[in-house]
């Protein structure tokens, strides 16, 4: 018994009997500050998905230097699966006008609509087939630290030649956090910040930026705040690239932008580059304008998926939410089309308005 010392004999039976501790009594000899159980504690337990090769890894300096990156839209099937073959044919089609990277599963692309299988297949894929002719910057941001770190880990395994992140959106966290969340991806590889507050509800401010920017893996940032703050950052030595297509070309040319990152380049790649490759060009940027406006009428990606339906170069199918858009808008598309010219888009088929019924939509993929 003296096992059982500190015990009474608590028992449902005069037959079964075992030991049971008194009441409160174990709680008196306890310190009142709770202590968290070491093995309940696991450093590192994502563990990174580390390679010791590294020569065929990108210099960030390569990623700094692109000037047109074309935020690439994701084709899709009539059963909402992705269309590779409408895929590969826009990529080449990029390729083909002096784009010099593409934004894989971005806003444009859709990967707030992939699971991360499909968004990091997509991501090898592109590598696969064109990482050798432009740079792959995979979209594995996330307003989950654990996600962007794991698909960050899986796109870079992959081939991807650069991340594109964005700050937390939704449930936004502090300015020290977002800087702390930041730096658990930035050693990664080469990266692309995001700045977009219309769709995360918080501006990255410019010293958050500053300060990441002493790591060399930061390739510059994509600012859609403005052109005095693509100023900022230009005369500080920080890699802008901007993100509003109606303000590129005085980003580029007057503000000290690197280049764009692009929605209409899906459109017209070859007109994207003219403008900024090639100097001051007021009037093929006044000419590209309405195209742009026309784009951004509803929320990026609409758009540009009705547009690449109407030429023919994408199935008319949409996952839900989003939607094509009205009539009115496509017959006006058809217009922009004929008076920037036929010829400077992607594809081959003539522009066509396209009835309500052509299009799908898919709520399950």
């Amino acid at each position: 018994m003296s096992a059982l010392k500190g015990y009474g004999l608590c028992s449902m039976d005069s037959a079964l009997q075992f030991p049971c501790p008194r009441p409160f009594e174990g709680f008196k000899r306890r310190s009142s500050k709770w202590v968290s159980p070491k093995a309940a504690v696991v450093p590192n337990f994502h563990l990174p998905m580390r390679s010791l090769e590294v020569k065929n890894r990108t210099n960030t300096d390569d990623i700094k230097a692109l000037r047109v990156i074309t935020a690439i839209k994701t084709p899709y099937l009539p059963d909402g699966r992705f269309d590779l073959e409408a895929y590969d044919d826009l990529v080449n089609i990029q390729i083909q006008n002096g784009a010099q990277g593409v934004i894989v599963g971005g806003t444009t692309g859709e990967g707030q609509l992939m699971s991360w299988d499909e968004h990091i297949m997509l991501i090898g894929h592109t590598v696969n087939c064109f990482g050798s002719s432009i740079k792959v910057i995979g979209n594995t941001g996330s307003n989950s630290t654990r996600e962007a770190i794991h698909a960050s880990e899986q796109g870079f395994a992959v081939g991807m030649h650069a991340a594109l992140h964005i700050n937390p959106y939704y449930g936004k966290t502090s300015i020290d956090g977002l800087i702390a969340h930041f730096q658990s991806v930035l050693h990664m590889g080469p990266t692309i910040i995001y700045n977009v507050p219309g769709r995360t509800g918080q501006d990255i401010p410019t010293h958050a930026i500053f300060k990441l920017s002493q790591s060399p893996n930061l390739a510059g940032v994509k600012e859609c705040v403005g052109n005095k703050r693509v100023e900022e950052y230009t005369e500080n030595g920080v890699v802008v690239w901007s993100g509003n297509d109606d303000e590129c070309h005085d980003s580029r040319w007057d503000y000290g932008a690197t280049g764009v990152i692009s929605v209409t380049s899906n459109l017209v790649p070859g007109l994207m580059r003219r403008l900024m490759f090639e100097g001051k060009d007021s009037v093929l940027n006044a000419k590209l304008l309405p195209l742009m406006d026309w784009l951004f009428h509803e929320p990026n990606p609409i758009g540009v998926n009705t547009a690449l339906a109407q030429l023919g170069v994408a199935r008319p199918v949409f996952r839900l939410p989003y939607v094509p858009l009205p009539l009115a808008k496509r017959i006006e598309f058809v217009k922009i089309v004929k008076e920037i010219g036929r010829e400077h888009f992607v594809g081959e088929r003539d522009v066509q308005a396209l009835d309500d019924d052509d299009f799908m939509l898919i709520s399950r993929y």
